[in-house]
């Protein structure tokens, strides 16, 4: 099984259009659009799953740079989600850190 990320989406694409663009290159086992978790929205990319590897591969060099609903897709091979989800900004919304604390008006020794 091969992961294949899709970017650059129009946010009229829909599954069925990946769907019927990676199937031409072989068995399509799974096409998930990745929406907006508050709006519902599609983001822009989707990652589709191929079963055969040379099939995934071929459908990657035949299809990335190609337009769908006029926007060059960009297409390759999904990266292995990283450990504790893909935001990569620590589960806290990312660095708040002021330039040091202190001790609250009492001398230093």
């Amino acid at each position: 099984m091969t992961n294949i990320f899709v970017g650059n989406l129009s946010y009229s694409t829909t599954q069925e259009d990946l769907q019927a663009t990676f199937a031409q290159f072989g068995t399509v086992e799974r096409v998930s659009i990745v929406t907006d978790r508050d709006s519902g929205q599609p983001r822009g990319f989707a990652f589709v799953e191929m079963t055969d590897a040379n099939e995934a591969q071929n459908a990657i060099s035949q299809l990335n740079g190609t337009e769908l609903h006029g926007r060059a897709m960009n297409v390759n091979e999904a990266r292995p989600k990283s450990p504790g989800g893909g935001s990569g900004r620590g589960g806290f919304g990312g660095p708040r850190r002021s330039g040091g604390g202190g001790g609250g008006g009492r001398g230093r020794w």
